[in-house]
C-alpha cells in the first residue's frame, strides 16, 4: 500500500476530528447530492464509496434485487425515513431502496456507530443524511427531528432500529404518524415499544416485526453476535477469555451466540433467564442458569442480551469485584443502570470508581457493544429490511450462490407425502412470521 493510501486511510479513521465543533454549527455544502444534510466531512465521500463497493460484494440478495426490479421502480412514491446504524452494509440497503424508486432520508440509531466516510458517500449519491460519529444526546435527537422532514417533504414509511424514530414521530408529529403507510422495526427493543402502542390501541398504522423473521433471528442475531461480542471485547479490553467467569443475561438468539463464542475460548459461562424454555435450552447446552445476585460477587464480566430495562441494577454493581467488566449486546442502554460518576479511560471504555477504590469497567457507555464492529453477516439484516414482504426462504436462497451451495430438490412423491410444493415454501405460514396488527382489537 502506498504512503498516500495509508495517509488517506489514517485521516478518515483518525479520532482527532472528533474534538472539533459540532457539524450542525457548520455550513454544509456538497457539489453533488442534496443541500439538506448534516454530516462530519463531505470530503471523505470517495473513501466511503470504496467501502460501500466492498460491502456490495458480500450482499448478493440486495444487488440481485436491484437488477431484477430496478427498472420497474416498485417503490416509486415511497418516502422512507430511516434510523439505523450507518455503515457500509446499511448504505447498500439505503441505496437499494433508492434504486427501487424510494426517496430516503436517514439518521443514526446509535451515537457511536456511524461511519463518517460512508455518510459522506451517501450524501454525494443523493441521500439526505443527518448523522456523525460521536453525537451528543442533544445532537442525536436534533438529527432525528431534521431527518423526519421539511415543509416540502414528509415521509410515508418508517424503517427503524430501536423505536426512537417511530416514538419521536408519534409524539411530536401525530398527524404525520397517522398518515404513514407502515413501520418496519428490526430490534426487540423497538418491537416492545410497538406492542405497547398496539395494546393501548394507539398503533394506527401497520407495523412489521422484522426481528422475528427466521433469517434475522438465526443469522444476524446468532452468528453476527457470536463474532462481534469477541471483537468488541478484544478491541476495548484486550483480555484473555480462558478461565474468566462470565454471566450472560438472556438466552435468546443473541445470548446463545455470545455464550457459544465465550465458551469456545475457555470462559466459564453462566446464564440468567426469565423464560423457562430458554432456561432449559441453556441447561441442555451445558450452561448453569442462576440469578445474577447469586454469583455477582465472583464474576469477571457481565453481558446483557435482553432488550429490556433494569437488568443490571446499582445493587449489582455495588457487589461486583474490582475490575469487573460490564457491557451490553442488546439495543437499549437501559438494560444497565449507568452510574454517572465515571472516568473516561479510553475511547468507549469508562471506569466507575467507588469510594474504596474499586473500579468497574463500563464499555461503550453500556450502549450496544458491537455497534462499530459491524461484521459482514449484517448483510442478512439489511436484506431482510428491504425484502420483508418476501419469504425468509427466498431471502436465504439469494445468499446461497456465494457459498456455492447446491440445494437438494424434493421428488414429486416426497412433496406429496409432506403436503407441500416441491419448490417451497418448506415451513408453515405460522413459522416465526409476525406482522403487528395496526390496532389491537382484543
Amino acid at each position: 500500500m502506498s504512503q498516500s493510501s495509508t495517509d488517506s486511510f489514517a485521516s478518515v479513521h483518525s479520532d482527532t476530528s472528533d474534538d472539533e465543533s459540532s457539524p450542525r454549527d457548520k455550513l454544509q455544502k456538497s457539489t453533488k447530492g442534496p443541500s439538506d444534510f448534516c454530516i462530519k466531512n463531505i470530503s471523505q465521500a470517495d473513501f466511503g464509496r470504496k467501502e460501500i463497493e466492498m460491502a456490495e460484494q458480500e450482499m448478493p440478495a440486495l444487488m440481485n434485487l436491484r437488477k431484477r426490479a430496478g427498472g420497474e421502480k416498485p417503490l416509486a412514491g415511497a418516502k422512507v425515513v430511516g434510523c439505523t446504524h450507518i455503515t457500509a452494509q446499511t448504505a447498500v440497503l439505503i441505496e437499494t431502496l433508492a434504486a427501487l424508486g424510494a426517496q430516503c432520508r436517514w439518521a443514526a440509531c446509535n451515537i457511536f456507530s456511524t461511519q463518517n466516510a460512508v455518510a459522506a458517500a451517501l450524501v454525494k449519491a443523493g441521500i439526505s443524511v443527518f448523522a456523525w460519529r460521536g453525537e451528543s444526546e442533544d445532537e442525536f435527537w436534533w438529527c432525528i427531528d431534521h431527518c423526519v422532514g421539511t415543509e416540502t417533504w414528509q415521509p410515508n414509511m418508517v424503517l427503524d432500529d430501536g423505536g426512537d424514530l417511530t416514538d419521536w414521530i408519534y409524539k411530536k408529529y401525530p398527524e404525520l404518524f397517522k398518515n404513514l403507510k407502515g413501520v418496519v422495526e428490526e430490534s426487540i427493543t423497538g418491537i416492545y415499544r410497538l406492542y405497547q402502542l398496539s395494546k393501548a390501541g394507539r398503533l394506527s398504522v401497520p407495523a412489521m416485526n422484522v426481528n422475528d423473521s427466521v433469517t434475522k433471528q438465526k443469522f444476524d442475531n446468532l452468528y453476527f453476535c457470536k463474532e462481534s461480542v469477541l471483537e468488541g471485547l478484544k478491541r476495548t479490553t484486550d483480555i484473555m477469555f480462558g478461565g474468566k467467569q462470565v454471566v450472560v443475561c438472556g438466552y435468546g438468539e443473541v445470548g446463545k451466540g455470545c455464550c457459544a463464542a465465550l465458551k469456545a475460548l475457555g470462559a466459564i459461562v453462566y446464564v440468567t433467564e426469565v423464560d423457562p424454555i430458554c432456561a432449559l435450552q441453556a441447561c441442555m447446552d451445558g450452561f448453569r442458569v442462576i440469578k445474577l445476585s447469586e454469583i455477582v460477587r465472583h464474576i469477571d464480566m457481565v453481558i446483557t442480551c435482553t432488550g429490556i430495562k433494569n437488568v443490571v441494577m446499582r445493587e449489582h454493581l455495588d457487589k461486583m469485584k474490582n475490575g469487573c467488566i460490564v457491557c451490553n449486546m442488546g439495543h437499549s442502554s437501559s438494560e444497565i443502570d449507568l452510574v454517572k460518576t465515571h472516568v473516561v479511560c479510553a475511547p468507549r471504555v469508562d471506569h466507575v470508581i467507588w469510594p474504596d477504590g474499586k473500579r468497574i469497567v463500563l464499555l461503550a457507555e453500556v450502549r450496544i457493544l458491537c455497534s462499530s464492529n459491524e461484521a459482514q453477516i449484517i448483510k442478512l439484516r439489511c436484506d431482510n429490511l428491504c425484502v420483508s414482504i418476501f419469504s425468509d426462504e427466498y431471502v436465504a436462497s439469494l445468499h446461497l450462490p456465494i457459498f456455492d451451495a447446491h440445494l437438494t430438490e424434493l421428488s414429486d412423491d416426497q412433496a406429496k407425502y409432506m403436503g407441500i410444493s416441491k419448490h417451497g415454501p418448506f415451513k408453515p405460514n405460522y413459522y416465526r412470521h409476525k406482522l403487528l396488527s395496526h390496532i389491537d382489537k382484543h
